[in-house]
C-alpha cells in the first residue's frame, strides 16, 4: 500500500503528517511508527501525526513519538498539523480542533506559515529541588542553567529523565538561560530520547515557570531562542493562575511524497 505523506517543522522541529481523513492508514503500531521517523532508514522526524475527522471540531490531531508510542500534546506538532489543515483546506485562518489534552484554538497567517495555537491552562507548578515541574499538555522538568551554549543536553537530560522519580512516566527536561530580553532553551525530549531543535510545549513550560520565579504579573509576552529558531510564548498571569496562554511561530511544509509500508 503506497501513502502520501507530508513533512513539516516549526523552529525546527520536524513531524510526518498523513491525512487520514478517510481513515485508510491503519498502520500504527510502534514498529511501523518508528520506523518512518528514523533519521538513517526512514523518512526522519520527531515524531508522526494523523489528521482526522471529529463530528464536532474542526479536526483531530493523533500525535506518535519517534520511538513509535502514541504521545502526549506536542505544541509545535499542533502548529504544523494547523498549517497542514490549511494546506487541504480544512480550515481558513482560524480553527478549533481537538488533541489529546483537550480543544485547541489557533489562528494562522494569510500565507499560512506562521501560527498562534492556544495552549492549556495551568494552576499549578511544582518545584524539584531548584527546578520547577509542570504539565503543559506533557510533563515538564524546567532547570534555569548558566552557559547553555555549551552545557551538556544530552547527558543532564538523560540522568533527570530517567531517574527514579522520573523513569516510569518519563518527563521531557529543559534547561533555560535567561539573556535578558528572551530567553534560550534547550530540550532533551523523552520518546525522542536525544536534544530536539524545539519543543512547544517545553518553551511554553519554561515561559510559564520563569515568570513565576520572577513574579511578572499580568499579561507577559516571552521571547525564546531554541536551536531551530524562534518563538514566542504570551499569556495572562494572575500570580497564581496561567490563561489565554499562546505558543507563536513558524510552520513550513518542507516536502512531500509517498511510502509503502
Amino acid at each position: 500500500m503506497s501513502t502520501h505523506f507530508y513533512k513539516y517543522q516549526g523552529a525546527g522541529n520536524d513531524f510526518i503528517l498523513l491525512d487520514n481523513r478517510d481513515l485508510s492508514f491503519k498502520y500504527t503500531d510502534k514498529e511501523t511508527v518508528s520506523q518512518l521517523c528514523n533519521r538513517r532508514f526512514g523518512i526522519g522526524a520527531d515524531g508522526m501525526m494523523l489528521l482526522q475527522n471529529h463530528s464536532a471540531f474542526d479536526f483531530e490531531m493523533l500525535y506518535f513519538n519517534a520511538d513509535g508510542n502514541l504521545g502526549s500534546m506536542c505544541g509545535n506538532g499542533g502548529r504544523c498539523i494547523v498549517a497542514f489543515a490549511k494546506h487541504l483546506g480544512i480550515i481558513d485562518t482560524e480553527t478549533n480542533f481537538l488533541a489529546v489534552d483537550g480543544p485547541h484554538y489557533a489562528k494562522i497567517s494569510e500565507k499560512g506559515n506562521w501560527v498562534d495555537l492556544q495552549m492549556i491552562d495551568i494552576d499549578s507548578i511544582s518545584n524539584d529541588g531548584v527546578a520547577y515541574v509542570l504539565n503543559t499538555g506533557s510533563p515538564h522538568y524546567v532547570a534555569e542553567v548558566k552557559d547553555l551554549e555549551n552545557f551538556d543536553v544530552f547527558k543532564f537530560g538523560s540522568e533527570i529523565r530517567n531517574n527514579e522519580t522520573y523513569k516510569k512516566e518519563g518527563i521531557n527536561v529543559n534547561f533555560v538561560e535567561d539573556l535578558g530580553d528572551h530567553l534560550f532553551v534547550r530540550t532533551f525530549e523523552r520518546g525522542v530520547e536525544d536534544e530536539t531543535y524545539a519543543c512547544g510545549t517545553g518553551v511554553t513550560a519554561v515561559a510559564l515557570a520563569m515568570a513565576r520565579q520572577n513574579n511578572n504579573t499580568g499579561h507577559v509576552s516571552t521571547p525564546v531562542k531554541v536551536l531551530g529558531g524562534k518563538l514566542n510564548i504570551h499569556f495572562d498571569y494572575d500570580g497564581q493562575r496561567f490563561r489565554n496562554v499562546f505558543l507563536c511561530g513558524p510552520a513550513e511544509q518542507v516536502f512531500e511524497g509517498d511510502f509503502r509500508v
